[in-house]
């Protein structure tokens, strides 16, 4: 049986629905091919438990004709807006799941209700809650890291990613920030990581630096990236795709998430074992109180190492 996954959204959105994929291909032999937008396709082809990968374009007439030439039996959408929907439906795919949610859910012919508005679990969980529609004997149980990174031995540094992923709501200051990064230092080595779209925040942290610190934002793909992450210690960041990819690593985190429900951790904690997972809930306008519980789990995650 060939099954199309798809999930055509940001790096984090992506990684939450990899668990499907990979729960399909540790218990069916069926062939599983991921559609996802252009900044995924290179980290998708990566992962062992994806057979094929198709780039999401707006052209959809082509991208019909491609989803057509694979001759899929199912499709299980994690998100859906209308475009994807009159895609699917015009690609003929006979079975076609995904969450009963927007007017784009008419374009489906197995619709699941979640409500994932009350936030009653993690999103990848909804993610996998989906495949019951498709087959209820799976166990949604999956192996981690998915991305294996072999017998890497955790280098002596931390990743301090201080982007704002676009929002300072459930984020520290770029000044508790260095604050942070400055105790860290005083134990261990400490890397400073940017994006692309973090050229602000990479000029202020330069600025601003008065301890030994590295700059990093010269990575050439995702999957550099990934693999960088993956040798460090300790993975401090808001919650964004870069802690995302930390969690298909099973890296330690400690992330921070905004106030409301469906920022939470509860909505977006990382695919990764839950141990390594430190999360704190940052307001907009947060205390002082709360950047020091957040320096006192640093150090002790440090010194437990």
């Amino acid at each position: 049986m060939n099954i199309l996954i798809t999930r055509h959204d940001k790096i984090g959105d992506f990684i939450t629905m990899l668990p499907v994929c990979k729960v399909l291909k540790e218990q069916t032999d069926h062939k599983i091919v991921m559609l996802v937008a252009k900044v995924n396709v290179a980290l998708a082809k990566e992962l062992n438990f994806i057979d094929d990968v198709i780039e999401y374009t707006d052209d959809s007439k082509a991208l019909i004709e491609t989803i057509k030439a694979h001759n899929f039996d199912v499709s299980i959408s994690g998100y859906i807006d209308t475009t994807l929907g009159k895609v699917l439906f015009k690609s003929r795919i006979p079975k076609r799941i995904a969450p009963a949610t927007k007017i784009a859910q008419i374009f489906f012919n197995k619709r699941v209700k979640q409500r994932r508005s009350l936030v009653e679990k993690r999103e990848f969980e909804y993610n996998l809650d989906l495949l019951k529609a498709f087959d209820s004997s799976l166990t949604l149980n999956f192996e981690r890291p998915l991305l294996p990174v072999g017998s890497v031995t955790p280098n002596n540094f931390i990743i301090f990613h201080a982007g704002f992923g676009g929002s300072s709501d459930g984020n520290l200051s770029l000044d508790d920030y260095l604050k942070l990064a400055k105790t860290a230092s005083t134990y261990t080595n400490v890397v400073f990581s940017f994006g692309p779209d973090d050229g602000e925040s990479k000029a202020y942290i330069e600025k601003h630096l008065n301890f030994s610190a590295t700059i990093r934002d010269d990575f050439k793909s995702l999957i550099e990236f990934t693999y960088f992450i993956a040798q460090s210690k300790l993975f401090v960041s808001t919650s964004t795709g870069p802690m995302h990819l930390a969690g298909m690593t099973n890296t330690p985190t400690l992330s921070f998430f905004g106030a409301n429900l469906f920022a939470s951790a509860k909505r977006w904690g990382t695919i990764s074992d839950e141990a390594l997972q430190h999360n704190f809930t940052v307001e907009a306008d947060y205390a002082h109180e709360v950047y020091d519980e957040i320096e006192r789990a640093l150090v002790e995650i440090i010194n437990a190492k």
